[in-house]
């Protein structure tokens, strides 16, 4: 075999042990994606309630004009659409890590009783304490516990409902 052409099955030997190497982390990657807080499109979701602890909990539905409306008493119309759809966008909040429930004592990290309650089309999203190491927050989906970004812990919604007839 000439020098030429045992450089060539060389290079092409690498190449080909470098792109199974990159295989091997895309499937490892793959399989260690923790994903979102639901499944749920934030673009489709239709009611939202609040419930902050100390607070009464606060009800929202989009109706047909595409806005939303609160629903607490006499129907308004919310005067900040955008805020509701920060909220809605919870749905798909990248989750850093899940764990089991059954790992911790809820009452150590704010979730019995949870800090505040985010319920999405009836799927309820409960946030406790933040995370001693970092701004991330427990949240209780089900039976387990994913930690968040702490930009996505519902706060005080300081939104104006104005009747809109």
């Amino acid at each position: 075999m000439k020098r030429a052409a045992r450089q060539r099955l060389l290079l092409l030997l690498a190449v080909l042990a470098l792109l199974a190497l990159a295989g091997w982390q895309l499937q490892r990657d793959a399989g260690n994606a923790t994903g979102t807080l639901t499944s749920l499109d934030p673009a489709t979701i239709s009611h939202i309630g609040i419930t902050l602890a100390g607070a009464p909990p606060l009800h929202y539905e989009k109706r047909g004009d595409g806005h939303w409306w609160r629903t607490d008493g006499t129907p308004a119309r919310v005067a900040d659409d955008a805020r509701l759809l920060d909220l809605a966008d919870t749905a798909t909040a990248h989750v850093l890590s899940w764990r089991p429930a059954s790992d911790f004592d809820l009452a150590k990290i704010g979730l019995a009783p949870p800090r505040a309650t985010l319920t999405l089309d009836g799927q309820a999203l409960e946030f406790g304490e933040s995370v001693v190491t970092g701004p991330q927050h427990y949240v209780r989906v089900g039976r387990r516990i994913a930690l968040v970004s702490a930009r996505y812990v519902p706060r005080s919604p300081a939104i104006r409902a104005t009747e809109m007839h």
